[in-house]
């Protein structure tokens, strides 16, 4: 009872300093998702973020095995799912990823690589409270298979190669106007006719 008394407290105590450094933050630094979060910051979030993931949860192994089959279905996964935040790479850098507060992070980097692989299922499945990352998880068994599949894929990411990193950018979803280009071209190649565009200005509703 002592124990789980003063771990509380400590929670209470971190949360009491965030909460402290996050009204700073916005009266000095403002609102903006541009800024990125200050070192201290940092440290609060990544402490509170371990004392958040139960120690059962932080030890789980990955049940899953790692296999060509379950790293090709991760790899799908991710490029439709992840990468317009995470980048196909794992980088972070793409415009939404770097909108992000915090920013997304490089996934290949020692701050993910050296987390547990609960730690890092149980962010995919639950996500993470006042950042950009959503909880994923069904609460089904095909959904958390889902999950571990892609822990072993982000294990994956500092020796991804270029020939997956194409396939990838297949399997990323695309705009509109991209599926419009690519059709476009193709008739084009096709020697079909291709639609002249629209250049009425005029405002409509």
């Amino acid at each position: 009872m002592d124990k789980l008394l003063r771990i509380l407290g400590l929670i209470l105590i971190v949360a009491l300093v965030a909460g402290a450094i996050a009204a700073y933050s916005i009266l000095h630094r403002g609102l903006s998702t541009r800024t990125a979060p200050s070192a201290v910051e940092e440290a609060i979030a990544l402490t509170m973020r371990k004392l958040a993931t139960p120690r059962a949860v932080r030890e789980r192994t990955n049940p899953v095995p790692r296999t060509e089959a379950v790293l090709n279905d991760a790899i799908a996964h991710f490029a439709d799912h992840c990468a317009v935040c995470h980048a196909n790479d794992g980088s972070g850098d793409t415009e939404m990823g770097r909108g992000l507060y915090p920013r997304a992070p490089d996934l290949r980097g020692a701050r993910t690589q050296q987390l547990s692989d609960g730690e890092i299922f149980s962010i995919i499945e639950n996500g993470v409270r006042l950042t950009g990352m959503p909880a994923w998880g069904t609460g089904t068994p095909d959904g958390e298979r889902a999950s571990w599949a892609l822990v072993h894929f982000i294990r994956h990411l500092p020796s991804l190669t270029a020939e997956e990193k194409a396939r990838m950018e297949a399997m990323n979803p695309r705009s509109a106007e991209e599926w419009r280009d690519d059709e476009e071209a193709r008739r084009f190649l096709a020697g079909e006719d291709v639609p002249q565009p629209n250049h009425d200005t005029t405002h409509q509703h």
